[in-house]
């Protein structure tokens, strides 16, 4: 094993053979899981990967998906990321721009848009053109991409460490011998490191539901007496609170969410239903976890993680970050001084401390937790033939409004654009319009309610 790989075996993989750590359709016990990753190891380096080298995962939540990864990072390789809803489109744009030498990916197509975990197999992909590691980070990760091309974002391994260790200084976040069900996507942060990585590292062990539905999740709860947290996204509070009359589980302490704000109603509703503390936590995929109210006794107020120095500028959250997140292109805006921009409003109490996250100031929004920057559903519409301008809001969901430049073009745009973007990135509703309303100085207005009254005025001509 090369020496960059040794912090799997010390962190992540330590430990007695004989306790469960995750749990998909069945237990899988520490012992299991090193034989695994050692024999996925010897796949990966029979097919070309060794220390300093890259591999790209594009696999839905698995058993698979966890062994790919740990295997990769036991072998001393870059591992990127890719969410596995991705367009074929999406991903070979990615896969251009990043350049792996190796890509492991499903044999056979996956779908279900409420599964929790997947059984699949996969198969490891050369790619003549990859090219070994440019930088020290074990992880890449894409950002939506707020203006053109989506960031890289790289996290090296003592980021990760210490992310995996602010998660251990939390009180109410669970212990060893407890369990955490995991809603979260393992791809994105906060299920990957919040519920993965951390209960590798500190003997909580990992569930995944079989389905996301109120009763999969309740079942995943119900199966074992640990005390139990789930750890998700305001979405799957939601979802919850649609069971009128819940089973009683005494095992669920609390539930735990992240990726935007709660709503009050929601957080009451859960609280009131379940018997079981709420938090939240407020973090981003540069830097993991940013501050967090796991109990839920200050909401909406969170207070910063260990080790995390915010401040707050014309309202803008900023945190301070010994180096950028950023893995080639570089926004010259977003890291100055020290300082990240996160782009998100909040408000700073100075005589508790407390960080309280208004939402975010620029184009990002969030759908089901996952974030999606109305800039790219723009880029991405107006690459479609015929389309001759688009605005893309936020309301009830997200809204597109286009012009194109004959009415028999507008025919199939839904269809053409789904192979442009993952399907919770598209629009919920897309409409045509003869032009599009602009201020005094030409910019076309980005107000929803505007362009909705100008779709009922066109109806009407």
């Amino acid at each position: 094993m090369h020496a960059n790989g040794t912090w799997v075996d010390d962190l992540l993989l330590k430990g007695d053979d004989r306790h469960d750590v995750l749990y998909l359709s069945e237990p899988v016990s520490r012992g299991t899981l090193r034989r695994l990753v050692a024999e996925r190891q010897r796949e990966l380096t029979e097919a070309g990967l060794r220390p300093g080298g890259t591999l790209a995962l594009r696999l839905p939540p698995s058993l698979d998906g966890v062994v790919a990864l740990l295997a990769g990072w036991r072998g001393g390789a870059q591992v990127t990321l890719l969410d596995h809803r991705l367009t074929t489109y999406e991903v070979e744009q990615a896969l251009t721009r990043l350049a792996p030498q190796l890509v492991v990916e499903p044999v056979e197509p996956v779908s279900g848009r409420l599964r929790g975990f997947f059984e699949i197999s996969s198969r490891v992909v050369r790619r003549p053109t990859g090219r070994p590691a440019r930088s020290e980070h074990v992880l890449l990760q894409l950002s939506s991409g707020s203006t053109g091309p989506s960031k890289v974002i790289g996290r090296t391994v003592l980021s990760l460490r210490d992310e995996i260790e602010r998660y251990g200084t939390l009180d109410g976040f669970p212990r060893p011998g407890e369990r955490v069900v995991v809603l979260a996507s393992v791809v994105h942060v906060l299920g990957l490191v919040g519920g993965l990585l951390y209960g590798l590292a500190h003997g909580v062990r990992t569930v995944l539901p079989e389905h996301h539905s109120v009763d999969g999740i309740l079942r995943a709860v119900a199966a074992a007496g640990e005390p139990t947290t789930l750890l998700g996204v305001p979405s799957h509070t939601a979802l919850l609170t649609a069971a009128a009359a819940p089973p009683q589980l005494p095992q669920l302490h609390r539930m735990i969410t992240g990726g935007e704000v709660l709503r009050t109603t929601v957080r009451e509703r859960f609280t009131d239903r379940y018997g079981a503390e709420l938090g939240a936590m407020y973090g981003m995929t540069e830097a993991g976890v940013i501050a967090a109210d796991p109990r839920g006794g200050h909401h909406p107020a969170l207070t910063p993680a260990p080790g995390m120095d915010v401040r707050v500028v014309d309202g803008e959250i900023q945190l301070a970050l010994p180096e950028s997140p950023y893995v080639g292109l570089l926004d010259p805006d977003r890291y100055v001084d020290g300082w990240l921009r996160t782009r998100d409003a909040g408000a700073l109490d100075p005589a508790t401390g407390l960080l309280t996250v208004h939402g975010r100031t620029d184009s990002q929004v969030s759908v089901a937790g996952l974030k999606v920057d109305l800039t790219e559903v723009e880029a991405a519409l107006s690459t479609l033939d015929g389309v001759t301008d688009a605005v893309v809001v936020h309301g009830s969901g997200i809204e597109a409004y286009v012009t194109v430049a004959e009415p028999a073009l507008a025919d199939g745009l839904a269809a053409r654009l789904a192979d442009r973007l993952a399907a919770y990135k598209r629009p919920r509703a897309l409409r045509i319009l003869p032009e599009l309303p602009r201020t005094a100085t030409g910019k076309p207005i980005r107000n929803a309610d505007t362009l909705r009254a100008a779709t009922r005025s066109a109806a009407a001509e």
